[in-house]
């Protein structure tokens, strides 16, 4: 699915893609699932960082507030 952000940035994003987003500080996860409403469920198995997140798994994130990252080593 093509999605963009606030920076006006578009790209494809599919199940199994990392992203970039920031919650404290900026982090990375895995698309989980993607939403009809304009977000995706990404997840890091390792549990993100920071005071909001900290230790969870999955997270929200609106369409608008991610970017496109490497494929992360070993996923």
């Amino acid at each position: 699915m093509k999605i963009t952000n606030k920076w006006d940035e578009t790209f494809e994003v599919n199940v199994g893609d990392w992203v970039g987003f920031k919650s404290d500080i900026e982090q990375s996860g895995k698309v989980k699932q993607i939403q009809s409403r304009g977000a995706l469920i990404v997840e890091n198995e390792h549990g993100f960082d920071g005071d909001y997140i900290g230790g969870d798994t999955e997270v929200l994130i609106g369409f608008d507030h991610v970017w496109q990252e490497a494929d992360f080593l070993g996923s």
